[in-house]
């Protein structure tokens, strides 16, 4: 049906301020911020459960957000949620983080491993606490267009397919895929062979007892165990874009045979799987096309309109800014992404998707829709350096300082030598 024809038979559910399509940390990020700032916004998330792949996908850990040499780089609800997450879950913030920033040199990063679970009953917990609205097992379908403007979203639930206006968008539902309904420039990605659940055994229970530690009760169990630089992707294995039903199924399908294979054999009375991951593991299925794509070349640069300053979660000293023009562009007046929708490539795409960074980006997208809102104008036209001075005062680095930049620039990324900004 054509969306012409279904919007005469629909009536305005609501209008919004901004409505945030995803409910995974980068969206639940903007929709804390948008609302924090008095405005109303609606967040809709498919599943029953807020996360995204940081929760459903069993992704459960804040990689390093520090240079490695013990100065922390990300802060801002990153650095909150975090903290948090360790209060009612597995903590396992390494011993010199536990009260901050240490004083003492160390290269031990500051990371964190926590239940993904009670994780994502915080995150609804914030969401709802901010005064966001929320709503739950409801995909954006959609998005109704006016030339370049996104007018609203339509959306299907148990009540039926429903109509919702905004002034701002926001898509960060991992894929674009409310963008690339509406025919909005996207880059698609690739994703190898990885797919892991969790198991427990009886040698896995009694290692949690003699260590009172219910995390030692968890061990993984697995289907393709390739690594995030594709390192024996098998040659008969295709790369998924991940975003045709086809692909999902075929990946799906692959990945739990194997894992069933591998158990197989096993004692049954002595083991079980606690847990499938409950949506795809995909890294990098697809992004907006941005006016701006970030590279690892760009390591070392200071960018004018950064929104956020970030580091290499697998390598030392590495050190980015993240531009305001990867999460939009300027033809789209009052679209947006964040996380795993920004816009980058090879690598740099990996820098952006993992938690700290999307909490960030997502961060960033929320005072952006915002300003653009108080100002009536596009997003891409924000005061730049008044949104710098909003996000340092969310305790959010916007420019890394020079002095944690070491001598050697090169950039190493997975033993190969890259370009860098020198």
């Amino acid at each position: 049906m054509e969306t012409i024809t279904l919007l005469k038979k629909l009536n305005v559910k609501r209008h919004y301020d901004v409505i945030v399509a995803g409910g995974g940390v980068a969206g639940c990020a903007t929709a804390v911020t948008v609302a924090k700032r008095g405005k109303s916004v609606l967040l809709l998330e498919k599943s029953n459960v807020l996360g995204g792949l940081a929760t459903l996908g069993l992704v459960n850990f804040f990689v390093p957000m520090c240079n490695g040499r013990g100065k922390q780089i990300i802060f801002g609800l990153a650095e909150k949620w975090l903290r948090d997450s360790a209060k009612y879950g597995f903590d396992t913030i390494p011993k010199p983080w536990k009260n901050g920033e240490p004083k003492e040199y160390t290269e031990i990063r500051y990371t964190q491993r926590y239940s993904p679970y009670i994780f994502a009953i915080q995150l609804m917990e914030d969401v709802l606490g901010s005064g966001a609205d929320l709503l739950y097992d409801v995909i954006a379908t959609e998005p109704v267009m006016e030339q370049n403007t996104v007018k609203g979203v339509i959306t299907q639930s148990k009540s039926g397919m429903e109509y919702y206006t905004c002034s701002e968008f926001i898509d960060v539902t991992g894929d674009c895929d409310v963008l690339r309904a509406g025919n909005i420039p996207t880059v698609k990605g690739e994703n190898f062979y990885t797919y892991y659940g969790r198991m427990v055994t009886l040698d896995t229970c009694k290692s949690a007892i003699e260590n009172n530690d219910i995390l030692k009760a968890f061990t993984p169990c697995r289907g393709g165990e390739v690594n995030l630089f594709g390192d024996k992707q098998p040659s008969d294995i295709p790369l998924w874009s991940g975003i045709s039903v086809e692909e999902v199924t075929d990946y799906l399908v692959r990945n739990q045979r194997h894992m069933f294979e591998r158990i197989k054999n096993g004692d049954r009375k002595s083991r079980e799987i606690a847990t499938l991951p409950l949506m795809p593991q995909f890294r990098t299925t697809c992004h907006l096309k941005a006016d701006y794509t970030f590279t690892v070349n760009d390591a070392y640069k200071h960018f004018d309109d950064s929104i956020c300053a970030i580091n290499d979660f697998e390598h030392k000293d590495h050190l980015f800014e993240v531009p305001l023009r990867s999460i939009c562009r300027k033809d789209y007046p009052n679209v947006l992404t964040a996380g795993r929708g920004a816009c980058g490539d090879g690598y740099g795409w990996d820098l952006l998707r993992v938690i700290p960074p999307a909490i960030l980006t997502g961060q960033a997208a929320g005072e952006v829709a915002c300003m653009a809102i108080d100002n009536k104008i596009g997003v891409a036209s924000v005061d730049v350096k008044k949104l710098q001075s909003i996000l340092e005062s969310d305790n959010i680095m916007v420019h890394f300082p020079d002095e944690y930049v070491p001598e050697d620039k090169t950039v190493i990324i997975h033993g190969k030598c890259m370009q860098g900004h020198l």
